[in-house]
C-alpha cells in the first residue's frame, strides 16, 4: 500500500495513499484518512477533483483534505502516473 503523503497538522496526521488494488482502476484518485479510521475517503483527481466516497470524515475534515488535494494536485497526479506504471511512489511528509 504505497503512501503518497503524510500531511501533518497541529490536529493530527492525514495519510494520503494509493492501494495496490487501485492499479486496475484507470481514473486517478487518492484515499485519505487517519491512522485510527477504518474507512478512508476517496477523492477523484480527474477529470476534476471531487469526492467519490466520504468514508468516516466529517464535513470539516473533508473540507480540510480537499484543500490539501487542490494545493498538491500536481504532485498527486505525478505520483499516480508513477504508481500506474508500476514504479515506486515517493512518500513525502508535509508539515503545515
Amino acid at each position: 500500500m504505497p503512501k503518497v503523503f503524510l500531511f501533518i497538522t497541529k490536529k493530527g496526521t492525514w495519510i494520503f495513499l494509493f492501494y495496490d488494488t487501485d492499479s486496475t482502476e484507470n481514473r486517478a484518485h487518492v484515499h485519505i484518512g487517519k491512522k485510527d479510521m477504518d474507512q478512508y475517503c476517496k477523492i477523484w483527481l480527474e477529470p476534476k477533483i471531487s469526492v467519490a466516497k466520504k468514508g468516516e470524515l466529517t464535513e470539516k475534515q473533508l473540507k480540510q483534505v480537499l484543500a490539501v488535494v487542490y494545493k498538491y494536485h500536481d504532485k498527486l497526479m505525478e505520483q499516480w502516473k508513477v504508481f500506474k506504471k508500476g514504479g515506486k511512489v515517493k512518500m513525502q511528509t508535509i508539515n503545515e
